[in-house]
């Protein structure tokens, strides 16, 4: 079987490679495989890295490689391609689909709100933020994709760029985040917030692995 590598942007808090692992780790699980995480920047290993320590193991032939980025902007476009053309120098890799904002995200966030917030009169979903109009577009069509399953308004409030204000005190915030970040200390302490989705993703992870492997079979 095919490894697993997750390629996360990297986070320069503490605890941010530790949520990486135990999501790739529970995604693994899912599917039967080997696994290994890879960072773009801040954390280890390299996806360079990661692809030779597999090589060398033996652990498998090929491996997919799933970003863990919800947008298609600057770190999809450029980044990933240029560390996966490097890193295949080491292995046969497979690139997965990106997280992305489609419906089994909102579904991720809406068991999440379920189970942190079931009776919120309001929710903002808070992500990284984009320069890029697109992306930063997705963002709304999946706070629309939510408030259709929840029932309740929700906003977006991104934690760079754009309009940062919370505008409703009785909110509940869900993080676009895969693991801890230090953005996340921007949402006002005296507003209720989920964490980070870390291993709530495992399924969607295994899903994007499957449907490369698939495809690159």
């Amino acid at each position: 079987m095919d490894a697993l590598i997750t390629l996360s942007h990297g986070s320069r808090h503490p605890r941010a490679k530790e949520g990486i692992r135990a999501l790739t780790q529970a995604a693994a699980a899912q599917l039967g495989v080997e696994w290994a995480d890879a960072h773009l920047e801040f954390d280890t290993p390299t996806l360079a890295e990661a692809a030779a320590t597999l090589s060398t193991t033996r652990a498998a032939k090929r491996a997919v490689v799933v970003p863990l980025l919800f947008t298609r902007a600057f770190h999809a476009k450029v980044d990933v391609p240029a560390h996966l053309a490097e890193a295949r120098n080491h292995c046969d890799l497979v690139l997965a689909e990106p997280l992305g904002t489609g419906s089994d995200i909102a579904e991720v966030l809406h068991k999440r709100l379920l189970l942190d917030a079931p009776s919120a009169p309001h929710a903002t979903i808070f992500p990284v933020g984009t320069s890029d109009a697109e992306q930063a577009a997705n963002y709304h069509r999946l706070a629309d994709d939510l408030a259709q399953r929840a029932g309740i308004e929700v906003a977006v409030v991104p934690a760079t760029g754009g309009d940062r204000r919370f505008v409703d005190k009785h909110t509940h915030v869900l993080p676009l985040f895969v693991t801890h970040g230090t953005l996340l200390n921007r949402i006002p302490a005296h507003l209720h917030a989920s964490g980070p989705l870390t291993t709530d993703l495992a399924g969607v992870i295994a899903d994007r692995y499957r449907a490369a492997a698939e495809k690159g079979a």
